[in-house]
């Protein structure tokens, strides 16, 4: 894209700027620090110039919004035909607290739901299991059968609302008591419209909810992307998460090529299933982290969507456009998150908001002020909300697309994320494909290593974190934490129990006999799972049939 002549005339005023003006002022100011990084130990060169993208090839490498490689956007208007998604991540106590809280979200005009539910149902396990003791409604809403879905989801319309649910190992299971609830409410599955994570592959890379092994598991992550692609195409049936893996220590590099190693690998699956690529394909979605470091996470967005559309035209072989597209939802950073001074957490949270927008997000959770303390408070949510609204009505970062496109320091930096992320997955193939390499521990050592670096650096000064190791201040602290229904939990076990004692047990023991035959063999669950929820078998006694079946993971000890 640039004269050669030019660029050699570029160098040589680039070397004299060096030996003079800058070692002049070098000598009267030096700079603050030996070694400018980014939050992923990347080292930031003192300043970028057309040499650094001198290969660049504008319409292969860039091109135009909403053209393939999508590098600056996936729709040709982006934020000026329509605004993200504003989703913001709740969930606590009972189904009723939660419920209540959804209603007073979109009453402040938040545009999406999403579902955080508590560790018992992310384990599969009911509020009342001896297992789930003492965790009841801590990180999210509990949700154990049909009837504690139908009271989460009372009065919102699923005909009109996009939900997405954080849900993993069960995520088959919660999402038919989802589309069983939008059945009682008179709405079809084909309107239905939203995302479940669903996301087993990071589980054992990462977050480590895992219940099934691994093969068995993305068996079920399949039988949901094929039952979805056939009877809810509105409905993304997986969400290609490497938020986990950044929160877990991973390095930008290492979120952007872990997330699309474990896509490209979900897409394998689905391909032996008997899928074709351009049935399924346009309902992947993805979900990224937006962490401290403003342009090294622009440019992973950038650099995801060019590897993804080349990789689903070239390498699988998608004819349909709407398959190179990759469409993503970002959270921000809750590991960025300080107990100490909570009330900066705001200046953090729109900071990497606005790093998502003008990265291309096209779904948006910002984080609360007070959740390195607690689950969020209305006050803090409110505000969290608010900071997405500022920067869509007020920032003018919407105004127009990818603004930052054509920066010699972007592009070099999504050149090199691009780079180091095609580095990643030629090791992954060397070890014998992405389940190998967890097997093997190899995901797990990366992220592992880069997080000790990380925690090195800050306690050797290097890296900073305002109120942690820069500017403390001992004030106590004194904004409204939020306090759950003390009787939630005891409401809770009493509604299972009536729910045992009333429901038909000759239809769900029936129901169950059929799904664990369906488990043994080689057909679709999601019917037999639905059927189960249908009959109020309760999440636990469905997730107790695939265990017996299936078995229980453990993960390997490494040396």
């Amino acid at each position: 894209m640039y004269d050669r002549e030019k660029l050699a005339e570029l160098r040589q005023a680039v070397q004299a700027w060096q030996e003079s003006t800058l070692k002049e002022n070098l000598k009267q100011m030096p700079e603050r620090r030996p070694r400018f990084m980014t939050t992923s130990s990347e080292t930031i060169e003192r300043i970028y110039t057309p040499l650094d993208v001198a290969e660049l090839d504008y319409l292969q490498e860039l091109g135009l919004p909403g053209e393939y490689p999508y590098t600056r956007g996936i729709h040709p208007t982006m934020h000026r035909g329509r605004l993200w998604t504003m989703r913001m991540f709740a969930g606590f106590g009972t189904a009723e607290e939660t419920n209540a809280r959804f209603k007073y979200l979109l009453d402040q005009g938040q545009t999406g739901l999403s579902i955080a539910f508590d560790l018992p149902t992310l384990m599969g396990y009911d509020s009342d299991a001896p297992e789930a003791e003492g965790e009841f409604g801590k990180c999210g809403v509990a949700v154990s059968s049909l009837k504690d879905m139908e009271i989460l989801l009372e009065g919102i319309p699923l005909d009109k609302v996009s939900t997405s649910m954080t849900i993993n190992s069960p995520a088959a299971v919660i999402w038919a008591m989802y589309i069983a609830t939008a059945e009682k409410q008179g709405v079809r599955p084909d309107q239905l419209r939203g995302t479940i994570q669903n996301d087993i592959l990071k589980e054992y890379i990462a977050q480590k909810e895992y219940i099934f092994p691994p093969e068995p598991s993305m068996r079920l992550v399949v039988d949901t992307i094929e039952y979805g692609t056939k009877t809810l195409p509105q409905w993304n049936t997986i969400s290609i998460s490497g938020y986990h893996i950044r929160e877990a220590g991973a390095t930008a590099a290492q979120e952007l090529a872990f997330t699309l190693a474990d896509g490209m690998e979900y897409v394998r699956w689905a391909l032996k299933r008997g899928l074709l690529i351009d049935e399924f394909a346009p309902r992947l979605s993805f979900f990224f982290n937006a962490h401290n470091d403003f342009f090294e996470e622009i440019c992973k967005y950038r650099a995801a969507r060019r590897i993804w559309a080349r990789e689903m035209r070239h390498t699988f072989k998608a004819q349909n456009p709407r398959s190179w597209l990759m469409r993503f939802h970002t959270q921000t950073a809750g590991v960025s998150l300080t107990a100490q001074q909570p009330e900066i957490n705001i200046v953090r949270v729109a900071i990497q908001a606005l790093a998502a927008v003008l990265g291309g997000t096209q779904s948006l959770h910002t984080n609360s002020m007070d959740e390195a303390l607690a689950l969020p408070s209305e006050q803090a949510v409110t505000i969290a909300l608010r900071t997405q609204q500022i920067i869509a009505e007020e920032s003018g970062v919407a105004n127009t697309v990818d603004p930052l496109g054509g920066s010699f320091f972007v592009e070099a930096q999504t050149n090199r994320l691009e780079t180091q992320a095609y580095d990643y997955f030629r090791r992954i193939e060397a070890l014998g494909g992405v389940l190998p390499a967890i097997e093997k521990g190899f995901f797990q050592g990366e992220i592992a290593d880069s997080a000790y670096r990380y925690q090195q650096e800050i306690d050797r000064g290097e890296r900073k974190i305002v109120g942690v190791n820069a500017y403390q201040d001992d004030k106590p602290i004194t904004i409204p934490l939020l306090e759950m229904d003390p009787q939630g939990y005891p409401r809770q076990v009493e509604r299972l129990r009536k729910l045992r004692q009333e429901r038909d047990n000759g239809r769900v023991g029936q129901a169950l006999d059929r799904l664990r035959i369906a488990c043994e063999g080689t057909e679709n669950t999601m019917p037999y799972i639905l059927d189960a929820v249908r009959a109020y078998a309760t999440l636990g006694e469905i997730i107790g049939v695939m265990k017996k079946v299936f078995g229980v993971y453990r993960e390997p000890t490494w040396v």
